[in-house]
């Protein structure tokens, strides 16, 4: 009887790992890149298919919303931003098992919280990361980043397992 409960526990103590392996690795690697990067020209490898360069963001993705006045992004990415984890974190929370959606919002989570603790200690999130091919490239990003994107890959590949497939002749 007790078999469910521990897997069930041993379970949500390795989302607690992954939550915080995916902090950590996110907040190590902005420390690197605040020391090795900031005001340094950018580094390129792989036949300039990987760029790091050191980047401040006050915006949300891309850095859209840069431009807002400090207040209102005060409030879109710092308030905002907590209410939307906060949300990510009890549904999580009302999952009975862990399966890829919880992972996902483990990730979403992990991601977001870093990021926003960036905002709150630093009033902007250090981004470092840029990959492409030629001109088709990506903004800059980091770590968090990755785990926020790949938590929502996760969710919307479960979407699509479930999605009820159309028959257009009604099942006959």
């Amino acid at each position: 009887m007790t078999r469910p409960f521990a897997t069930k526990w041993a379970a949500r103590v390795a989302l607690l790992a992954l939550a915080a392996t995916t902090i950590g690795c996110d907040q190590m690697s902005k420390h690197f890149a605040t020391l090795h990067l900031m005001g340094e020209p950018r580094q390129s490898f792989l036949g300039d298919s990987i760029r790091l360069e050191y980047a401040e963001n006050q915006g949300a993705f891309l850095s859209l919303g840069a431009g807002f006045p400090p207040w209102l992004r005060t409030a879109v990415f710092s308030f905002g931003t907590a209410i939307i984890l906060a949300a990510c974190a009890v549904a999580a929370v009302r999952h009975r098992r862990v399966n890829l959606p919880v992972v996902g919002l483990c990730l979403i989570l992990a991601g977001g919280v870093s990021n926003l603790a960036d905002r709150i200690t630093k009033g902007a999130v250090v981004d470092f990361l840029n990959v492409g091919v030629g001109g088709l490239r990506t903004g800059i990003f980091n770590v968090a980043d990755l785990a926020i994107v790949a938590g929502i890959a996760l969710l919307l590949l479960q979407r699509r397992r479930v999605a009820p497939t159309s028959d257009p002749d009604g099942g006959t």
